[in-house]
């Protein structure tokens, strides 16, 4: 199976807040809100959605196709990635403009203030996705559209329909700036939609669709819920709920989200059963949660089976390895 993995390329800058960013906060006061925070650490890592993404599903041997816009300092980035199995052949690199950046604060309860500067990736709504339908040997058997700006994804959207190319939704921190036509257009049709909880939340707000609307639009909605681990939707069916795996320790949350989604999306590549895929994704999250960066962690087959066996038992880690280890 082929994955192309459209949205946000970015460097990522990590800081460090020793307290608690509630503590800072006087609630007669928020309308005027105006906060300065020292922090203890910076960190510059490689990041963006579709990047990340697609670095997960490369270093589990899927060989994806990443599909987005940066500028002419992705160079040492790019490097990167291609020695992580991801073909960057479909980047678009802007000669005016520089990558994208997301800029990050963590407090000690792991909550988190960010701000994201878009620069090249505002160019990423002139990529037209016939580019990999008109290649068999690039053409993919999933479009993941992920957080990018909200014309390129909608043009995405609309080129996967218009091209007869499958697609899943995953609008996640965008939801802030789609208004309920974007909303709707993004998830109506995607074979899967990812979200976390809160923003399954704000997506039945945008949409103005109830929960059992927005299933009959897609086939298959994953949520990811944090510590508690992840639920899968399907229209007239029970609800799946797949535990986190325990005593994982929280060094970054920053990317877990994507790594999850590397996981999941591997397993359903390789043929797991839903449930299988959703414990191969909680899995390379928690390696993905155990170091600083979105793009840090390191997968082995022995590592990833054993934390499967710790978390779910050595019959459930026997059933994923088919699906780790293996090269595309």
């Amino acid at each position: 199976m082929r994955i192309a993995v459209t949205g946000s390329i970015a460097a990522d800058h990590l800081m460090v807040f020793p307290g608690r960013f509630a503590d800072q906060l006087i609630p007669d006061q928020l309308a005027h809100l105006s906060l300065s925070f020292l922090v203890d650490g910076l960190e510059v890592r490689r990041g963006g959605v579709a990047a990340n993404i697609a670095f997960g599903l490369g270093s589990l041997g899927l060989g994806p196709q990443l599909v987005g816009a940066v500028g002419s300092d992705f160079a040492e980035y790019e490097v990167w990635l291609k020695e992580h199995g991801v073909d960057t052949s479909t980047v678009r690199v802007s000669p005016q403009r520089q990558m994208a950046r997301f800029m990050c604060i963590t407090d000690q309860d792991a909550n988190q203030i960010a701000a994201f500067y878009a620069g090249a990736m505002e160019e990423a709504a002139d990529i037209d996705l016939t580019l990999l339908a008109g290649m068999p040997q690039v053409r993919p058997d999933l479009v993941l559209i992920c957080p990018n700006t909200p014309e390129a994804m909608v043009r995405h959207t609309q080129d996967c329909r218009r091209l007869g190319l499958p697609f899943a939704a995953d609008p996640s921190q965008q939801l802030a700036r789609l208004d309920g036509e974007q909303a709707r257009e993004l998830v109506d049709g995607a074979c899967w939609l990812f979200t976390n909880q809160y923003e399954a939340a704000l997506l039945l707000e945008r949409t103005q669709w109830d929960r059992d609307h927005l299933l009959s639009k897609v086939g298959t909605w994953v949520t990811t819920l944090g510590p508690v681990g992840v639920r899968v939707d399907r229209a007239g069916r029970p609800s799946l709920t797949v535990p986190a795996v325990p005593d994982t320790p929280v060094v970054d949350p920053t990317g877990v989200g994507d790594a999850f989604r590397a996981g999941f999306l591997t397993g359903i590549a390789r043929g797991l059963p839903t449930e299988s895929a959703a414990r191969l994704g909680c899995v390379v999250a928690c390696a993905a949660l155990s170091v600083v960066g979105s793009q840090s962690y390191h997968l082995t087959p022995a590592d990833l089976l054993a934390t499967a066996a710790r978390a779910y038992g050595q019959d459930a880690a026997d059933r994923l390895a088919s699906a780790v280890g293996r090269r595309a």
